[in-house]
């Protein structure tokens, strides 16, 4: 371990070792969100060269959710065996290869099918990246897990822009998403040799006794997980609308040319980025549950007068707002549950994870559905529905960051 580490050693300050581990895992989010969003704007395109509905639409991107959640409770065993660093590092290869085996889908079926695989991988990446974002935190001893997701939310900018040019271009999806897939795996693969060392519990202070943590972890913890889950799960359904319906809506529904109608994806990832670059200072400064709960207010109101008044500018900064809205959520939750005591290595990390791809997989098919029977703009109304949500189960984050006096050094 190199001097200068914080905390629990008792020095002052991060070292070399933890300065480089928080390039290397930085690197490894931004892989992760910029493979998946490579394929985002070109969901238009799959959808009319297999002349797909949007409910099958829906149905075919839910497929992607549906895998994570299947494969998403094997991540803290993996995590155990094999060490995060290389869950989040080797399992960026199975996700990239996935999301162009989707581009290159001639069916519905292999398209659901690839974008399956592709979400059974992306969970146990998500963990693991997380999971070692947090190892690096606490050696930091204070809140930098948003500075992560920043770097998540600048890679799904950088990917959705790729794939907006791509898009504009007509460069074969093909070329454009094996392109993307093999820069993005380097990246991962020489960013592995930056992480932390060691055991996952490396840098965990010694729990309560058994009796005790046994106790909490059976009552109040489990509940407290459920409620996270289900605030993740919100925040996680209003970065799918963008995700997966920003750019048909706006192509469809608004008229948009192609390379416009990426930019509600574009927009939404970009504002939650400039969230979560300043995300720590502010849950270090209000606390968790206030920094949640305005952010959804701001998801209520600008996603609601989006859709109270339908044109294309208007669209588009409603989706960045929402982005920005949301920013700290989901790193909020991760980093509650990973607190939680009495819990195995990872377990609550996974708990949440899990829980909130139900949110992914809810959002695609029920809006697609709702959205042919009526129309796009009114299934868009799960985004506001979202923001009530989280008001709602915000009280299940706490009113401060714990993390600085959990490492102060004794």
């Amino acid at each position: 371990m190199a001097s200068g580490t914080t905390g629990e050693t008792g020095t002052t300050g991060p070292g070399r070792t933890e300065r480089r581990a928080r390039i290397a895992v930085a690197a490894v989010f931004l892989t992760n969100g910029a493979v998946f969003a490579n394929l985002l704007p070109r969901y238009p395109e799959i959808k009319a060269s297999l002349e797909l509905g949007n409910a099958q639409l829906g149905a075919a991107v839910a497929a992607f959710p549906f895998g994570a959640l299947l494969a998403g409770l094997t991540a803290s065993a993996l995590v155990r065996r094999f060490r995060s660093s290389r869950v989040a590092a080797f399992g960026t290869i199975a996700v990239a290869v996935g999301i162009l085996l989707a581009g290159l889908a001639p069916s519905w079926g292999l398209l659901a099918g690839t974008l399956f695989v592709a979400g059974a991988a992306d969970a146990v990446v998500d963990v693991g990246q997380n999971a070692h974002a947090l190892r690096v935190q606490r050696r930091y001893g204070r809140s930098i897990l948003n500075s992560f997701h920043a770097t998540w939310s600048a890679g799904s900018v950088l990917g959705g822009l790729m794939g907006s040019a791509a898009a504009g271009l007509a460069i074969p999806l093909g070329l454009h998403l094996g392109v993307s897939a093999g820069i993005f795996v380097v990246v991962a693969l020489v960013a592995y040799r930056f992480l932390l060392p060691g055991p996952e519990d490396a840098e965990r202070e010694p729990t309560a006794s058994p009796a005790r943590v046994r106790s909490r972890a059976g009552g109040r913890a489990l509940r407290v997980l459920l409620v996270l889950g289900v605030i993740a799960s919100a925040g996680a359904l209003v970065e799918d609308s963008g995700a997966s319906w920003a750019a048909v809506y706006l192509s469809g529904s608004l008229g948009a040319a192609a390379a416009v109608a990426g930019l509600g994806f574009v927009a939404l990832q970009a504002l939650e980025f400039l969230g979560r670059v300043v995300g720590d200072r502010l849950v270090d400064r209000f606390g968790q549950r206030a920094t949640a709960r305005g952010g959804a207010a701001i998801v209520v109101v600008a996603m609601g007068l989006a859709l109270a008044f339908p044109s294309v500018p208007g669209t588009i900064v409603g989706f960045g707002l929402a982005g920005l809205g949301v920013a700290t959520l989901i790193p909020a939750a991760m980093h509650a549950a990973d607190e939680l005591p009495g819990l195995p290595t990872g377990a609550g990390l996974t708990v949440v994870s899990w829980l909130l791809r139900i949110g992914f997989l809810v959002s695609p098919p029920v809006v697609g559905l709702v959205a042919d029977a009526t129309s796009l703009r009114v299934g868009l109304l799960v985004v506001p529905l979202a923001g009530l949500v989280i008001i709602a189960g915000a009280g299940a984050l706490p009113r401060r960051a714990a993390q600085a006096e959990s490492t102060k050094p004794s």
